[in-house]
């Protein structure tokens, strides 16, 4: 079996605008997910806004700068991760297009294949 980090992302100024039923089921569809991820699923949290993000840089030969926020200014932003363990590409695509953001109109879901080193 192989792991795949699932990236979710979305419009932030969205997220916070959902009224209190729109999070529940929201929260729902997540828990549906986790369930139907199984024992696949090893791990995965929600981020705080990319506001609190801390991005280091730095040049060649030279010690890394942290600054604030992400690196990149995006209309979309990471807000949450999993990390699922499955036996193919196809089936963690069919677990990924479980995701309540992929209904939003303003997320969008990002699906890689982890390294893993001997």
């Amino acid at each position: 079996m192989a792991k795949y980090l699932i990236l979710i992302y979305g419009d932030e100024r969205r997220w916070d605008a959902e009224t209190e039923p729109e999070r529940a089921a929201k929260g729902a569809a997540h828990e549906a997910f986790r369930r139907a991820a199984g024992e696949g699923l090893l791990g995965g949290h929600e981020l705080e806004p990319a506001s609190t993000a801390t991005t280091l840089r730095s040049a060649t030969g030279t010690a890394p700068t942290p600054t604030d926020g992400p690196f990149l200014e995006t209309k979309e932003a990471l807000g949450g991760y999993y990390v699922v363990e499955a036996p193919d590409l196809d089936a963690v695509l069919a677990l990924a297009a479980r995701l309540p953001e992929l209904a939003s109109g303003h997320g969008g879901v990002e699906v890689r294949p982890i390294v893993e080193h001997g």
